[in-house]
């Protein structure tokens, strides 16, 4: 078997692993272990392959790392204005000395906190912004 026949053999099992994972890491090293191929076919010997392979690889998952992190940080960006509880209105019936208090909202107890500049006062109060698990409130 020749030694390109060998390098599609390996891009096959790499990417029918890829289609188990999701991940597209596999898939980035079956583009390396294609361009080996292409590399035996022109009569490249094994060396230049496996540095054909290594390179395309490397630099594919190196792309897929940043694409998926520049992707996360696009969610985080986009999720605290397309929250559904801010504009909300809430209940408090009384702030503690930390300056937090427990306010019923959607069915379940959720701590809350004033947004910068707010003064601590029973009464109804919107949902300004969601911190973690907690409600950031601004008196209505």
């Amino acid at each position: 078997m020749s030694e390109a026949n060998i390098w599609w053999l390996v891009t096959g099992a790499l990417v029918a692993l890829e289609l188990t994972t999701g991940t597209f890491y596999l898939l980035m090293l079956g583009i390396g272990s294609v361009a080996a191929a292409l590399t035996a076919h022109a009569g490249y010997a094994l060396n230049a392959q496996l540095a054909a392979a290594a390179v395309v690889g490397a630099l594919g998952a190196a792309l897929v790392g940043q694409w998926r992190r520049r992707l996360a940080k696009a969610d985080t960006d986009l999720a605290p204005s397309q929250h559904l509880d801010i504009g909300a209105t809430v209940q408090v019936s009384d702030w503690d000395a930390q300056g937090t208090a427990r306010v019923q909202h959607r069915g379940a107890t959720w701590t809350a906190i004033l947004a910068e500049g707010q003064q601590p006062a029973p009464g109804a109060y919107l949902v300004q912004d969601v911190q973690g698990n907690r409600l950031v409130l601004e008196k209505r």
